[in-house]
């Protein structure tokens, strides 16, 4: 019997490779003689970046970026087995979590670290570097993250614009002749389920604005903001950019990778499971096991476990999916795909407990798959 053991992160509690290692371990009392392979995932969000260090042989680097605001913090990023493609999470230099509640303000928030995690990969040598843009504090449009690139966004004083989203709307020149030369060298992709537009009623203002600390008065000028600096954009480097699906994704940032470093955006799930194989591992295995810490009906919108299953069915295998917690309408997933889903929690209890407790309790449910599986081989 060969087993696939390829889950998500239960984020806030374990990596994707400590769940897959329980699990395994379960498994293997109840039926010691199966061959399993484990097989670390994600989308592009929280935990990518270890999940495919873990996948490839890699290692993860610390770096000291700005955060949001432009103060000093210690952040991170991985270069993957193959030495040269570099995997970075946004949201470790600029992400929404790196600051307090009462901090947010997408009118001072700036991706300039993200930048700065883009040039500590080149510095490493990479060609190819691989951006997980989700849980963005910011609303620039990337201009903090081309500034720190080097790039200059000039007002009509020829004086640096200020960061955040106000500085946007007294951008009157680009000068690129200063940008890091090894971007033009550099294969760029974001991994992004995010298909929104940089402006409008469907763009990263108006939707994701209010999230970040925009009142109604910010948002209209951030909306106002985004828009001329769309103009600029695009009359200085010729690419339409604003109604790019994915361009208004973390806050803009998308259109700033796809117009100044000709970044492509891919789906988060799509680019992981390119990079490990995914399908071919799933073409070795009898049964596949997946997860990630909630299982609801927003799983078939791009999680790993959705992009899983559907990528299983096409080989007529059986997928089986864990969680931490199974929410609303998760069983709405059995006309998607699934052929199980079961939650790891055996009993009542609190959220603190079910994290102290994940390790047991993954063995438990490794060992309760297994039955199953010893029943129907």
């Amino acid at each position: 019997m060969k087993i696939l053991i390829a889950p998500d992160s239960f984020k806030h509690c374990l990596t994707a490779m400590k769940v897959a290692r329980y699990l395994e371990e379960g498994i293997h009392k109840i039926l010691p003689e199966a061959d399993t392979k484990i097989l670390p995932l994600a989308d592009g969000g929280e935990g990518t970046v270890r999940a495919l260090v873990d996948a490839t042989g890699g290692n993860i680097y610390s770096v000291r970026v700005h955060d949001p605001l432009m103060r000093k913090i210690e952040s991170f990023f991985g270069v993957l087995g193959d030495n040269k493609t570099a995997i970075i999470e946004m949201a470790a230099a600029s992400g929404i979590e790196l600051i307090q509640p009462e901090e947010r303000n997408p009118l001072k928030t700036t991706t300039y670290g993200t930048g700065e995690l883009i040039k500590a990969a080149l510095d490493r040598n990479c060609t190819k570097i691989i951006i997980g843009i989700g849980g963005s504090a910011t609303n620039d449009g990337g201009a903090g993250m081309v500034q720190a690139l080097g790039a200059k966004l000039l007002d009509k004083e020829n004086k640096h614009i200020k960061k955040g989203g106000l500085g946007l709307g007294n951008l009157s020149k680009i000068d690129v002749s200063t940008l890091d030369k090894r971007i033009e060298k550099c294969d760029i992709t974001v991994a992004s389920d995010v298909e929104n537009v940089l402006s409008g009623p469907n763009g990263a203002t108006m939707v994701y604005g209010p999230q970040k600390g925009a009142n109604a008065e910010m948002v209209e000028k951030l909306e106002q903001n985004l828009k001329h600096y769309a103009n600029k954009i695009e009359n200085f480097t010729g690419k339409q950019i604003r109604n790019t699906k994915g361009s208004g994704a973390a806050g803009g940032l998308g259109a700033g990778l796809i117009a100044f470093t000709g970044a492509e955006i891919k789906p988060g799930f799509q680019v992981v499971s390119e990079i490990v194989n995914l399908k071919r591992k799933i073409k070795w295995a009898d049964y596949i096991i997946t997860g990630e810490g909630k299982i609801d009906y927003q799983t078939q919108y791009g999680k790993t476990p959705f992009g899983v299953a559907k990528m299983v069915k096409k080989y007529s295998k059986t997928v089986i999916a864990i969680a931490g917690t199974l929410e609303n309408r998760y069983e709405e997933l059995y006309q998607k795909g699934f052929d199980l889903i079961l939650p790891i929690i055996e009993k009542p209890m609190t959220i603190e407990q079910a994290i102290q407790e994940a390790p047991v309790l993954l063995q438990r449910s490794g060992k309760r798959i297994a039955r199953i599986l010893s029943l129907i081989d």
